[in-house]
Protein backbone atom coordinates (compact mmCIF):
# COMPACT_ATOMS: atom_id res chain seq x y z
CA UNK A 1 0.00 0.00 0.00
CA UNK A 2 2.83 2.44 1.39
CA UNK A 3 4.24 1.53 -2.15
CA UNK A 4 1.43 2.49 -4.83
CA UNK A 5 0.77 6.29 -2.43
CA UNK A 6 4.50 6.48 -3.10
CA UNK A 7 4.30 5.74 -6.89
CA UNK A 8 1.33 8.12 -6.97
CA UNK A 9 3.25 10.61 -5.18
CA UNK A 10 6.39 10.70 -7.75
CA UNK A 11 4.02 10.53 -10.95
CA UNK A 12 1.92 13.66 -9.44
CA UNK A 13 5.54 15.56 -8.78
CA UNK A 14 6.74 14.32 -11.70
CA UNK A 15 3.60 16.16 -13.43
CA UNK A 16 4.16 19.10 -11.87
CA UNK A 17 7.68 19.26 -13.24
CA UNK A 18 6.32 18.45 -16.51
CA UNK A 19 4.41 21.15 -16.87
CA UNK A 20 6.52 23.71 -15.24
CA UNK A 21 9.30 23.07 -18.06
CA UNK A 22 6.75 23.28 -20.90
CA UNK A 23 5.48 26.86 -19.41
CA UNK A 24 9.19 27.79 -19.62
CA UNK A 25 9.90 26.94 -22.81
CA UNK A 26 6.73 28.45 -23.79
CA UNK A 27 7.46 31.93 -22.52
CA UNK A 28 11.33 31.26 -24.18
CA UNK A 29 9.65 31.02 -27.16
CA UNK A 30 7.68 33.82 -27.27
CA UNK A 31 10.21 36.31 -25.61
CA UNK A 32 12.23 34.87 -28.62
CA UNK A 33 9.76 35.93 -31.27
CA UNK A 34 9.20 39.71 -29.22
CA UNK A 35 12.69 39.99 -29.14
CA UNK A 36 13.19 39.31 -33.07
CA UNK A 37 9.98 41.87 -33.99
CA UNK A 38 11.93 44.14 -31.57
CA UNK A 39 14.54 43.63 -33.87
CA UNK A 40 13.16 44.27 -37.27
CA UNK A 41 11.79 47.09 -35.57
CA UNK A 42 14.44 48.74 -34.92
CA UNK A 43 15.78 47.85 -38.06
CA UNK A 44 12.85 49.56 -39.79
CA UNK A 45 13.15 52.51 -37.88
CA UNK A 46 16.70 53.13 -38.61
CA UNK A 47 16.12 52.53 -42.45
CA UNK A 48 13.37 55.72 -42.30
CA UNK A 49 16.58 57.70 -40.14
CA UNK A 50 18.85 56.93 -43.09
CA UNK A 51 16.36 58.12 -45.46
CA UNK A 52 15.54 61.29 -43.98
CA UNK A 53 19.45 62.32 -43.48
CA UNK A 54 19.77 61.35 -47.41
CA UNK A 55 16.59 63.69 -47.72
CA UNK A 56 18.04 66.50 -45.94
CA UNK A 57 21.57 66.16 -47.09
CA UNK A 58 19.85 66.28 -50.63
CA UNK A 59 17.45 69.43 -49.75
CA UNK A 60 20.79 71.25 -48.21
CA UNK A 61 23.32 70.70 -51.24
CA UNK A 62 20.19 71.75 -53.47
CA UNK A 63 19.37 74.93 -51.07
CA UNK A 64 24.05 75.65 -51.06
CA UNK A 65 23.24 75.27 -54.99
CA UNK A 66 20.52 77.98 -55.43
CA UNK A 67 22.17 80.12 -53.69
CA UNK A 68 25.41 80.09 -55.74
Amino acid sequence: MKNLILAAALAIVAGCGVDTATTAATGASIKKQEMEEGKRSQERAQQRIDQMQEQMRERAEQAAGGEK
